[in-house]
């Protein structure tokens, strides 16, 4: 599946204080996730409007992130003891996207300080936020770092740098792909102009992500009616034993 998200881009000058600034619009803001759903790429492409020639000096860069909702996490660490695998330690992150992807016009650390990281929270590891873990637990760092690690392998986290291409400093356009396994909720899209590496405008837009069909009636009915689904799923599963074993009896007999 592709959807096309349609950014706008308007860069003037009303104010010395503001002389760039994002105006975004979408043509495309739902992802429906049916049975066939195996994933998307959304396309996210925009233009430059300006009233003033290009200011000299470094180029325009374009950074643009997705973010899927955030969620505690609980991490825990095993050791193994007595040649038992235990859980020795845990750390409860406090807010971790389920999905994030930044996709940029240059390396990361070009377009963007690590102070302008820091106070947006554009990186992956600044997006999530652990804090509080207890005193006696080491390297309280390294559980958010295995949340990234873990979601990274999974395709969930992703830095794709050089990937937003920028045409004259007017046009520019990138492709983010998601997963099959898409949490539903609203997903944050984020897009940044910046100059040196400092932020000179941003706009934030927002695109739903949710079950539609089937797939909706039956997860609403885990949530809301969890008796009548645990039925409806023994009487399916028993159907379907009884289905595998008349076929294989007309196999053999056969």
């Amino acid at each position: 599946m592709r959807y096309v998200l349609l950014v706008v881009a308007l860069l003037f000058a009303p104010i010395a204080s503001a002389q760039e600034e994002v105006v975004l619009g979408l043509s495309q803001d739902r992802v429906a996730i049916t049975a066939t759903f195996d994933g998307s790429e959304i396309l996210i492409f925009g233009a430059v409007k300006r009233e003033t020639p290009i200011p000299d000096g470094p180029p325009l860069e374009v950074v643009v992130t997705v973010s899927g909702p955030a969620h505690p996490v609980t991490v825990r660490r095993k050791e193994k003891k007595l040649g038992i695998w235990v859980n020795v330690d845990s750390v409860l992150v406090d807010s971790a996207p389920s999905f994030y992807a930044v996709a940029t016009s240059a390396p990361f650390k070009q377009v963007l300080t690590d102070t302008e990281d820091l106070r947006y929270r554009v990186s992956i590891e600044r997006a999530i936020r652990s804090v509080g873990a207890a005193m006696h637990i080491r390297g309280a760092q390294d559980f958010a770092d295995a949340v990234v690690r873990i979601r990274a392998d999974r395709g969930l986290y992703s830095v794709r740098e050089n990937t937003v291409a920028v045409d004259q400093q007017t046009l520019f356009r990138t492709a983010i792909d998601m997963p099959a396994d898409l949490t539903e909720g609203d997903y944050s899209a984020r897009i940044y102009l910046t100059r040196e590496g400092q932020v000179v405008s941003q706009y934030e837009t927002v695109i739903d992500v949710r079950k539609v069909g089937l797939e909706r009636i039956l997860f609403n009915m885990s949530r809301e009616q969890p008796f009548w689904y645990g039925l409806m799923s023994l009487a399916i599963a028993i159907a379907a034993g009884w289905g595998a074993s008349a076929a294989f009896r007309l196999l053999r007999n056969g």
